[in-house]
């Protein structure tokens, strides 16, 4: 009358051998209650997403702003990349910005690499290197680590290197100092 499903008209994915997995492969301690074991997804699913963890790099933290796009009044934090295509008025914090040929720049950016093929107007501290293509143009308060312009390349404002800008170490005497009157008199 009523048919009972069995094993094999099963449809599951699980096969023998993760059965023993679960329940244990008999070699234990006598009575030994083997620890449950949740499958929630078939093991077929669960190789390709371990291989597919393995293989992906970490992805970085990158924004880019396209071509039309105007970014005003923003504080960029924890960006690995901001890629500028258009126009961005904000303070930032981060590890590379890129400004595209038609890209624009202003505000304060604290930064380790800054590579310019556009306009940056500002505040700019290029904790490592400061590169300015031919067509860049970078005008303001800038501070850099190590510098590259191209040819047409144009840089004006306070510039400074920022190893000039570590204040000068100052030295004790070991001798005392005599007033003037004494060496005078």
């Amino acid at each position: 009358m009523f048919s009972k499903p069995t094993i094999t008209t099963r449809n599951d994915s699980i096969t023998r051998k993760e059965v023993r997995s679960v329940l244990g492969s008999g070699s234990g301690l006598a009575g030994a209650v083997p620890e449950p074991k949740v499958v929630t997804e078939p093991p077929a699913a669960m190789e390709e997403k371990s291989s597919a963890a393995e293989t992906e790099a970490p992805v970085a933290a990158r924004l880019i702003v396209g071509p039309d796009v105007k970014l005003k009044g923003a504080e960029i934090l924890d960006c690995d990349t901001l890629v500028v295509e258009g126009r961005v008025e904000a303070t930032m914090d981060s590890r590379v910005i890129r400004i595209a040929d038609k890209g624009a720049f202003s505000g304060k950016v604290s930064i380790d690499v800054a590579e310019i093929h556009g306009s940056f107007d500002g505040e700019l501290t290029a904790r490592s290197q400061l590169i300015i293509h031919a067509t860049g143009k970078v005008s303001g308060k800038i501070r850099y680590g190590k510098l590259v312009i191209d040819e047409g390349g144009e840089l004006c404002g306070d510039i400074n290197s920022l190893s000039s800008e570590k204040p000068a170490q100052r030295y004790q005497r070991d001798e005392p100092v005599l007033p003037l009157s004494a060496v005078a008199g």
